[in-house]
């Protein structure tokens, strides 16, 4: 997947379709959506109820006509035709009507690492249907890397981990390519699962669907070390009596729950170190690792990481957005090429 720049400064909007949020670019208005990839529709109608923030709040609150869908799963578009017309709702009519004037609209658009023909074809065909004559695929590694400034042209190593819902990646970048990158099935959602099962085996007590991450909050900003507070109280339904009920759980134990996906992710960071060429990793001994996404956001996750590894470990000043505006960035010239030409004899 090789996009030249000249080729996404001719693009009008980029799109960043994540299976938590969906970020759209337009070219010299800014990041104008930036709301959770998720739809509700009616299912005696086919109607679209909502999309975005109001339709994440209607998860496991609606009648049984009306379902609450996520066409998007682990970056890859598995609803083509709800991802569409999630994506018009959250445009709306008038930046819509603005893009549909634009001669041979273009489109860039984020596609994880290594993804298969078929996930890049999804996503294409998604933004056709939106009047994008032409799109041009950037991996999210790299659109993360120039998102957040890293020097990614410069013939150092550079190392990423994107934190997502649904998986997690990491590569060293140098001179505007990835060297070595690895892609592990594990993220938020992994996270959130192993709390959910936690307190239902130890406790009985099942969570709200919107509940997890306040869970997750409560750990403080040393949620994953032994400095966080001791216990919290979560509110729940009684798996045995089906009453609502509160508990006062030790934190200790839930980080404890969430160490299983988290070592998967220090499993892929090592398998990226052992492929990385010793100049490069000697490199990273001074300029570490980088995080970005949602999920980096974890309270204590860089702690963790910085004590497994014994690197530098930094999280991005806006870690959630740092993909679309790396593309936003591009689509705007503010990136210069990397001019590799071969010497004349």
């Amino acid at each position: 997947m090789t996009v030249s720049l000249e080729q996404l400064r001719r693009c009008h909007f980029a799109v960043d379709l994540g299976a938590a949020r969906t970020r759209m670019y337009v070219k010299g208005a800014g990041l104008v959506v930036d709301q959770p990839s998720v739809a509700a529709v009616n299912t005696r109608t086919g109607g679209l109820i909502a999309v975005g923030d109001f339709a994440e709040k209607m998860t496991g609150r609606t009648p049984s006509y009306i379902r609450v869908v996520r066409p998007i799963s682990g970056g890859t578009v598995v609803d083509i035709e709800m991802a569409q017309r999630m994506l018009r709702q959250l445009l709306g009519d008038k930046m819509r009507r603005a893009l549909r004037r634009k001669p041979r609209l273009r489109a860039a658009a984020c596609t994880p690492h290594a993804a298969d023909p078929l996930a890049q074809r999804a996503m294409i065909e998604t933004l056709v249907g939106l009047g994008a004559r032409r799109v041009e695929l950037v991996d999210t590694l790299i659109a993360a890397a120039v998102g957040c400034g890293l020097p990614v042209e410069r013939a150092e190593a550079t190392m990423i981990m994107v934190c997502g819902a649904a998986a997690t990646e990491v590569a060293v970048l140098s001179l505007g390519s990835i060297v070595t990158a690895a892609r592990v099935p594990v993220g938020g959602e992994a996270v959130d699962h192993a709390i959910v099962q936690h307190l239902r085996h130890e406790h009985a007590l099942m969570l709200p669907s919107q509940s997890v991450r306040p869970l997750q909050l409560a750990l403080s900003g040393n949620g994953l070390t032994a400095h966080g507070p001791l216990s919290t109280e979560i509110h729940g339904l009684d798996v045995v009596t089906g009453l609502a009920r509160s508990v006062r759980i030790d934190t200790a134990a839930v980080r404890d729950a969430i160490q299983t996906p988290l070592t998967s992710v220090l499993d892929g960071i090592g398998r990226v170190l052992r492929d990385c060429p010793p100049d490069l990793v000697a490199d990273l001994a001074d300029r570490g690792l980088t995080m970005v996404g949602g999920s980096a956001l974890l309270p204590g996750f860089d702690q963790m990481l910085r004590r497994a590894t014994g690197m530098l470990v930094t999280i991005a000043e806006r870690p959630d957005i740092c993909a679309a505006q790396g593309l936003g960035a591009m689509l705007e010239g503010r990136i210069e090429p990397l001019m590799l030409n071969p010497l004349a004899a």
